[in-house]
């Protein structure tokens, strides 16, 4: 099983979707828009890319938020990318023990052979 941590109007959530589901590869998307990511899932994301690997630093977002020029805690940032999942490189893809972020194909072929 193969979970999508993702936005429904996002086109890489939707390119993930859809990968999988060619495959025949069971998936469930949680849209974040409706459900925030939980802080223990966040963390696993981070523990492997960092923070700089998991935030859009090019989106609407991000600018719009301010973080470009603001300093602010691990937990501040944690409290921003609940309540704004924009702030991320979607989708979060996660099989078992592997784990990617953005629209990575290789990553995807890995958790679908698996």
């Amino acid at each position: 099983m193969v979970q999508i941590f993702g936005v429904k109007n996002s086109q890489a959530t939707r390119a993930a979707e859809r990968f999988f589901k060619e495959r025949r590869v069971t998936v469930q998307v949680i849209d974040l828009k409706k459900k925030a990511i939980a802080p223990g899932e966040i963390r696993r994301f981070v523990e492997r890319f960092g923070w700089s690997g998991l935030l859009d630093t090019e989106g609407k977002a991000y600018v719009d938020s301010g973080l470009k020029y603001l300093k602010v805690s691990e937990a501040e940032l944690m409290a921003k990318v609940e309540s704004e999942p924009g702030l991320l490189r979607l989708p979060f893809v996660r099989a078992g023990k592997l784990v990617s972020i953005g629209r990575d194909e290789e990553a995807w072929k890995a958790m679908a052979a698996g």
